[in-house]
């Protein structure tokens, strides 16, 4: 079957599918870290790698122990800490001013009540404190809380604009509602959908050199079809 010929909700299965047998099935750990390092970790990943993120946010608790000393520290103290990180004079009143919200609205550096919270509110409620998107809301709900949303950070948005899943024109916070009609509503198998696409961006659907060759959505993926095939890319 022609690729075009595959509605994207076809696509969409098809795909998870697909990467579910390429790639090894995941359980869905909610104690990999608490809500409050998930949250402050996203955070701080925003365009940085995963080994940048990490030696940030230990270095910061090193630095200055605790939340309360985070939250307490002198701003260009915290930047220089987190310097790993893109953008660090940014994410750095950031996170001191997400804390003090939590602190003040809370009473305790603690979001552990977002377990039992509806997805809206929840959802609500993340996205008003600084610095905090969409991505970091729903990889925060997923991760730690099995709530049923769907990240989508640029590796999942594009493989899925180029198998066409999702059309050129939108945008990744959109994204984030579209794919989740297309696919289960269940925690785990999101929670998978996510990895594996992920992964699937990193080491094959790369941005400049995607592998084709070694792409096992390359039969239902438009820009194979119609670029890799034709040899219209310069990887090509």
């Amino acid at each position: 079957m022609d690729a075009h010929e595959l509605t994207p909700e076809q696509k969409a299965l098809q795909t998870h599918e697909l990467l579910n047998q390429n790639y090894k099935r995941l359980t869905l750990d909610t104690s990999r870290r608490t809500p409050m390092h998930e949250l402050i970790s996203t955070m701080l990943s925003h365009r940085t790698t995963h080994k940048d993120e990490e030696k940030a946010y230990d270095t910061m608790l090193e630095r200055f122990g605790d939340w309360e000393g985070v939250m307490n520290a002198d701003v260009d103290e915290l930047a220089d800490a987190i310097q790993t990180t893109r953008y660090p004079g940014q994410k750095a009143p950031q996170i001191q001013q997400t804390l003090r919200l939590i602190k003040e609205e809370r009473g305790e550096m603690n979001i552990d009540f977002l377990k039992d919270m509806p997805v809206d509110e929840a959802m609500a409620w993340l996205t008003k404190l600084p610095g905090v998107g969409l991505k970091t809301a729903t990889l925060l709900l997923l991760f730690n809380f099995k709530k049923p949303v769907m990240p989508v950070d640029t590796h999942v948005f594009r493989v899925s604009q180029r198998v066409g899943i999702i059309g050129a024109k939108v945008t990744a916070n959109k994204a984030h509602d579209i794919l989740l009609q297309m696919l289960p509503e269940d925690p785990v198998e999101l929670f998978n959908f996510h990895i594996h696409m992920l992964r699937h961006g990193q080491k094959i659907c790369t941005w400049y050199t995607p592998k084709c060759e070694e792409c096992v959505l390359s039969h239902i993926c438009n820009y194979y079809q119609d670029v890799r095939a034709k040899g219209i890319d310069k990887a090509a």
